[in-house]
């Protein structure tokens, strides 16, 4: 990870979460991004328990204050946590926050006799991971056709049950979207703002729309909705993001979630935020599939990292991204036995937005001479690129800083982006295969129909769309 990019890219996040003062960790390594001042607890006896331990801890500590310590949200909510006030959060920069780790430090010999972990930072979960996204949206000529292109389905309309159900937890949708073909029958949040009072597209709007078109593609059979859940530039507080999936839900749990964001914990026993959600995943028949992101680390990524969970392995589909070719990984794409499966997501084709007018995006390029992961092939990370800072190109801008029009279809990297594919292909399984169970269907296409490919030296199951094109990957 480039320092330079990864601040880039924090900044965009600090402006997409103005109010939340942020900083990086742990211990300034940039894993990670968190809210400054706060830590989470589960709520009721718990929170009394990290509220008294952190004020006594505080008390007894040179360098620490325990006048701040105090409730800062509700006691009770359906994501199962509360907000505990540390510190000030308008102390300090982007670095290590002392009060937060003074918190977590305060509860590590009350975690070790519980067995378990009663503390936690609140975690920024974002498409963008650790701030760093694997690439930008690039224009695409009028004559180019999807990619993966529009299935045949072999099987009739719907399935045993109807039409399968698949959710995305995304950006929401650009205004214009039914104006692309596929997504006639999506339907879901609108995006909230798309451009600035320039006119520039504001960071990540279309992300849903392109992952939408997707899933779209790969199984035409399919009730598609969006919300715009991730509206502020891909980024939410862990603390928000475990209501706002609840609220997702609240018309019914669909067959499928496509869940593109997350973030890494420096942890193995995923985010306290979310763990209310993911109980209730459980007795539910919904399949989780979520993105294993873009560190290009081996590090568990959560929500993704449950796969390997004995108790969620069934309900969640944790997926990494193939290279062009689909013979290797992508130089970006997060690895290691908890990634249950690859699929294509490198310089994939889909709708974005600009359908009924062009709508202008502003970049400026990378000074990076290579590839920011180490990896020596022509990858999504190559230079010149642009960096996706948008308006504040516009603003501090090196030299004259590019603009390009998008009229319809984008190409597009990330794990963001195979996480719809293999969504897709689980909901096509169910329909030309009439499983009415998204799991099962998981599972059986894992094990008669994935292909392999070659991830960092291991043999690793690959599901490939039959309308899917490799392109072509060079040295660079």
């Amino acid at each position: 990870m480039a320092p330079q990019r990864f601040h880039e890219q924090f900044d965009q996040i600090q402006r997409s979460l103005p109010d939340v003062p942020l900083a990086m960790g742990p211990d300034d390594s940039a894993e990670f991004i968190y809210e400054k001042g706060v830590v989470l607890a589960r709520d009721g006896e718990e929170a009394q328990v990290v509220e008294d331990a952190v004020r006594s801890h505080f008390t007894a500590t040179e360098g620490l204050v325990p006048d701040h310590v105090r409730r800062a949200g509700p006691h009770t909510n359906r994501s199962g946590i509360t907000r505990i006030r540390v510190g000030d959060p308008g102390e300090g920069g982007r670095s290590a926050d002392h009060a937060v780790a003074g918190a977590l430090r305060a509860l590590r010999e009350t975690e070790g006799r519980a067995g378990r972990r009663l503390v936690s930072r609140n975690h920024v979960v974002s498409i963008a991971v650790n701030a760093c996204p694997g690439d930008e949206p690039v224009p695409v000529a009028r004559t180019e056709q999807p990619n993966p292109a529009p299935a045949q389905p072999a099987g009739g309309p719907d399935g045993p049950d109807g039409r399968v159900g698949v959710l995305v937890i995304d950006t929401g949708l650009t205004h214009d979207y039914r104006s692309y073909p596929l997504l006639a029958r999506t339907r879901g949040d609108v995006q909230v703002r798309e451009t600035d009072d320039e006119g520039v597209l504001q960071q990540y709007v279309g992300h849903g729309t392109f992952i939408a078109g997707l899933v779209a593609a790969v199984a035409p059979h399919t009730d598609v909705t969006v919300r715009g859940t991730l509206n502020d530039a891909g980024a939410i507080l862990e603390s928000e993001f475990g209501e706002r999936l609840f609220d997702a839900v609240e018309d019914g749990w669909p067959d499928i979630i496509s869940l593109s964001a997350g973030t890494s914990n420096g942890r193995l026993d995923g985010l306290l935020g979310v763990a209310a959600f993911m109980e209730e995943l459980r007795v539910h028949d919904t399949l989780l599939v979520a993105a294993a992101g873009n560190n290009a680390s081996a590090a568990p990524f959560w929500p993704a990292a449950y796969a390997s969970s004995p108790e969620h392995a069934d309900a969640v589909l944790s997926v990494g991204a193939l290279r062009g070719d689909g013979e290797f990984g992508a130089c970006f794409s997060n690895h290691g036995p908890w990634v249950k499966v690859y699929a294509p997501g490198e310089r994939l084709i889909s709708a974005l937005t600009g359908f009924d007018a062009p709508v202008p995006y502003v970049y400026q390029h990378s000074t990076f001479e290579t590839c920011r992961y180490g990896f020596a092939y022509s990858c999504t990370c190559r230079s010149p690129r642009h960096t996706g800072v948008l308006s504040e190109a516009q603003q501090n801008p090196p030299g004259k800083p590019d603009q390009v029009m998008f009229e319809g279809l984008a190409s597009w990297s990330g794990t963001s982006f195979a996480t719809p594919v293999a969504a897709g292909l689980v909901a096509a399984h169910m329909t030309d295969r009439q499983v009415s169970d998204p799991r099962a269907a998981a599972r059986e296409l894992l094990a008669v129909h994935a292909d392999f490919a070659e991830v960092r030296g291991a043999h690793v199951p690959a599901l490939l769309p039959p309308t899917w094109r490799p392109v072509p990957v060079g040295p660079s």
